[in-house]
């Protein structure tokens, strides 16, 4: 099987071609420029992961969310599970750059925290 794919480590954007045996296991990885790109297409055909930039409500502050991002990359299909735990979640003013604010979202031991201050009224 062949997956082609566009890089984004970069502004590159080199196009990649990535073969796959029937195992699952990739073969081969041509259309890099870099070493980058080739580890990015053995990733996203393997174990594609997505980091997650969103909002938390914020209970008691002068706004009414904060900005907030997962720690890590969280597995691509994960995403919408932790976006319905995270539109679920609600923290209490004040509120740190660097809180967690949602600890080991949906088990994946990744942590959602805040990318910005939301002083108490």
């Amino acid at each position: 099987m062949t997956r082609n794919i566009t890089c984004v480590t970069c502004p590159m954007g080199c196009s990649i071609t990535v073969e796959i045996n029937d195992a699952g296991e990739v073969v081969s990885v041509s259309g890099n420029t870099c070493k980058r790109g080739e580890t990015y297409a053995k990733n996203e055909v393997t174990h594609p992961a997505r980091s997650l930039a969103t909002t938390v409500r914020v209970n008691g502050g002068i706004y009414n969310v904060v900005p907030c991002k997962s720690s890590e990359d969280l597995p691509k299909e994960k995403i919408f599970d932790c976006m319905k735990a995270i539109n679920e979640a609600r923290v209490d003013a004040p509120v740190k750059l660097g809180d967690v604010l949602v600890e080991n979202i949906c088990g994946t031991g990744i942590n959602i925290v805040a990318t910005n201050h939301c002083p108490a009224k």
